[in-house]
């Protein structure tokens, strides 16, 4: 009998999986579909599936070109492709790992995408990625700033700071001054596309978690949607609270996603050279065939 992998013309299933990343809880955290085997498709054929999913982002598992990365990653959204996003890193990485890859240095799985090098630490269904460096940082300019307050829809009263975070997607992140101003802020329905615009207050003192964060982007037709639980805004956050003294070792626990019923849990770590985004990832369904 001939192995399947060595018969005339066979070409592997191309694949999909389900990922729940960053939940607290059952189906409570941010959405991923993640397509093994689809090494064949088109750039347009990837973001066509993308828009017709509906999720927030879609990945892309091949093989990597980078002989220090266990995987490459294509990372897209429905307004276009990305070169580094959160989530879709912590949920590639798991479909990576149930699917039977075995990362190169134990403990930690190297993925290859649009920024670079990513490491992943993995701990069963517990990962964290090693936050990217930013590519800008520093104040919005006015302009900037009046506009990331109108789009997220809050009184500029409260805001403490605006300043760029951008590791992938270009966040805006405004600083309130408090996480129930986050949790009130009324964003518009439509903005230019792209307007990657982020939110992170404090909760007082005893709180479970230290920080609230909210995350808005637009779509292909300029609606602006709100993400449940945002990875490389947390990691642009963490980022910015290190470097503005507002955090510290050995970290912090930040909420997102309450306003659209979602209940997101982020697991910062800080350590002296280093930034790491933690979180569950959860397999809610794996290996559905792709016919396209």
């Amino acid at each position: 009998m001939v192995a399947d992998h060595l018969r005339p013309g066979y070409a592997p299933a191309m694949e999909l999986d389900l990922i729940d990343v960053f939940a607290n809880g059952s189906l409570s955290g941010n959405p991923l579909a993640v397509v093994r085997g689809g090494d064949a498709l088109t750039t347009a054929q990837m973001l066509a599936l993308t828009r017709w999913l509906g999720f927030s982002e879609t990945t892309f598992l091949l093989p990597p070109s980078d002989p220090a990365a266990d995987y490459h990653v294509r990372i897209f959204y429905p307004a276009g492709e990305l070169p580094f996003a959160g989530h879709p890193t912590l949920g590639s990485a798991a479909a990576w790992l149930a699917a039977g890859g075995v990362p190169a240095r134990h403990g930690v799985a190297v993925q290859q995408c649009g920024v670079g090098l990513v490491d992943v630490r993995v701990a069963g269904e517990t990962l964290a990625f090693r936050a990217p460096p930013l590519r800008r940082h520093g104040p919005l300019d006015p302009v900037e700033r009046a506009e990331a307050i109108r789009v997220a829809g809050v009184d500029p009263a409260d805001v403490i700071a605006a300043v760029h975070g951008d590791n992938g997607p270009g966040w805006r992140l405004l600083h309130l001054a408090s996480a129930q101003a986050v949790l009130a802020a009324m964003p518009v329905a439509t903005a230019p596309v792209p307007t990657d615009v982020g939110l992170v207050g404090a909760w007082g003192h005893g709180a479970q978690r230290q920080f609230e964060v909210r995350a808005f982007f637009t779509d292909a037709n300029g609606r602006l949607k709100e993400d449940p639980v945002t990875g490389s805004l947390n990691a642009a956050v963490a980022q910015y609270l290190v470097g503005a003294g507002h955090a510290a070792v050995p970290g912090y626990a930040a909420g997102q996603g309450q306003c659209i019923g979602a209940d997101g849990h982020i697991a910062v770590t800080i350590e002296t050279d280093a930034v790491w985004i933690g979180g569950t990832a959860r397999i809610v369904a794996r290996g559905a065939t792709l016919a396209l």
